[in-house]
């Protein structure tokens, strides 16, 4: 038997997962995420699939001979380009959860149009500048041609691919419908546990429950965004750290706006449900909440219809006493673009913006930035991730002036920062998932959608700790795996194994 993985997205980065494995003669691809970072590489780096050969025809893999695509959750990093893999020629079915079914349905469509608007900002500035202008991945009507290939799973359920090929979903805790995935591949009763853990969530965060951890594993493809930090907060203290950081921005501004950037699926709603939980414990001050992002809303639509799977500690707060955990008085959703504009000078202050996305690279949250970036009274605060070249991480490292549309901005704002709010594991978190797995028995480790240096303190850890056939894979590199039932044991072995770059 032979087993092939090769690595098209979040190699020695955060963004863009993209996995292909190829077993029992299934092309199966595990996420098909958009890279994200400086436009025009990343641009390029999403515009073409960059799949390997076929065996037999020795000509690249093209998404027509892709067979499935298995989801991992609903994060445009993990989900973004599957309507371009579609207009390329796939046409196999997307599985994932019902959950993150019904949240790409509204996110994809969202993804184009965001596209469509940032573009033509973007086009009007580079006609001017004599520069070639961008197309968009894919347009409405590629995603509208692409949602008709959800399946939809629920955790556990076993799933047949082919003869001596399945899958089944287990619950990552990330995010709503997050899911790791364990594929067995083989005969006999000791097939070969093939694991990717998507993105592992961090343990005691409302709304979603710990993570059901993928153990007893051959191979592991395992995220390490956090790979050498650890949350400077356990999540009770950084709710009080939440509090207080709101109060002293309303103390030193009274007259100001908190901005804060959030992802719209998962980190927009655990913010709301949290201030809901400050202001009723009366920790913070009733100011208005305007929460400007159509997909937050729509997002938050589908936590609401999924109540009775969220955590414990929400049904004890609200849910078990009749009460929306995602709505309170002075919370104003923004549905419309004109309502939108129409924040900056409504005269209400002090004031809180959400808004997205969470590493400023499009949607609405940009124009609030153009709005608020150079006013000394406001506070902008990051309450997640802001991945190497994003707007995000600019400002976190402290830069004084920013781009935006090609448009030159000075930061006088105060930038406060936490990385408490993250449903990412941090590294004990990822220790301890590792863990469930015996360094005996692991074929291959690989470490994925982690920052070089975060990858790297890892590996480092896992081969103290015996994993010693863990690595770090490279951009487009494939691993090939023979494997032989030991007559013996009863279980696969590895006989041979190649790497191509």
């Amino acid at each position: 038997m032979n087993i092939k993985i090769s690595f098209h997205g979040a190699a020695q980065s955060v963004t863009g997962s993209q996995f292909l494995l190829q077993a029992e003669g299934k092309k199966i691809l595990v996420d098909c995420g958009l890279a994200q970072g400086k436009r025009k590489d990343a641009y390029e780096q999403n515009r073409k699939f960059r799949f390997p050969d076929n065996d037999d025809s020795h000509s690249p893999i093209k998404p027509a001979d892709i067979d499935a695509v298995v989801l991992t959750h609903a994060h445009i990093d993990h989900s973004g380009n599957l309507p371009n893999l579609a207009k390329q020629g796939f046409n196999g079915k997307i599985h994932a959860t019902k959950p993150t079914v019904e949240l790409c349905n509204y996110m994809l469509r969202d993804s184009a149009h965001v596209q469509d608007s940032d573009l033509r900002i973007t086009n009007k500035i580079r006609a001017k500048q004599n520069k070639n202008l961008f197309t968009p991945l894919y347009s409405s009507e590629d995603v509208e041609n692409m949602l008709g290939l959800f399946v939809s799973h629920e955790y556990g359920e076993t799933y047949t691919l082919a003869d001596n090929l399945r899958f089944r979903f287990r619950d990552a805790g990330h995010i709503l419908g997050s899911a790791g995935v364990l594929f067995e591949i083989g005969e006999g009763d000791n097939p070969v546990r093939f694991g990717f853990s998507g993105d592992i969530g961090r343990e005691n965060i409302p709304l979603i429950h710990d993570p059901d951890i993928l153990r007893d594993l051959d191979f592991l493809v395992m995220e390490t965004t956090y790979g050498n930090r650890k949350h400077s907060l356990k999540f009770s203290d950084a709710e009080s750290a939440l509090a207080e950081i709101i109060t002293n921005a309303v103390n030193r501004r009274q007259d100001g706006t908190i901005l804060i950037p959030a992802f719209s699926v998962g980190r927009m709603q655990l913010l709301i449900y949290i201030l809901h939980k400050l202001r009723d414990r009366g920790l913070i001050r009733d100011i208005p909440v305007f929460v400007d992002s159509p997909l937050g809303l729509h997002a938050t639509e589908i936590f609401q219809k999924h109540l009775s799977i969220l955590d414990r500690e929400v049904h004890r707060f609200y849910i078990d006493n009749g009460i929306d955990p995602f709505t309170f008085s002075g919370l104003h959703y923004i549905k419309s673009l004109e309502a939108s504009r129409a924040i900056k000078g409504n005269g209400v202050l002090p004031r809180i913006i959400i808004s997205s996305s969470g590493m400023l690279e499009g949607g609405r949250i940009l124009n609030h930035l153009i709005d608020h970036v150079s006013d000394q009274r406001t506070t902008i605060l990051f309450v997640g991730y802001g991945a190497q070249n994003t707007l995000a991480r600019q400002i976190t490292d402290g830069a004084k002036e920013i781009k935006i549309y090609g448009e030159t901005y000075e930061v006088n704002c105060k930038v406060e920062k936490t990385d408490s709010f993250s449903a990412h594991a941090d590294r004990p978190g990822l220790e301890n998932y590792l863990s469930f797995s015996s360094p005996r028995d692991m074929k291959k480790l690989f470490l994925v959608h982690g920052e070089k240096s975060a990858a790297e303190d890892f590996l480092d850890f896992a081969k103290e700790k015996g994993y010693k056939n863990a690595c770090i894979p490279l951009l487009d590199e494939e691993y090939s795996f023979d494997l032989e039932i030991n007559k013996y044991s009863g279980k696969y072995e590895v006989v041979g194994r190649d790497v191509k770059h």
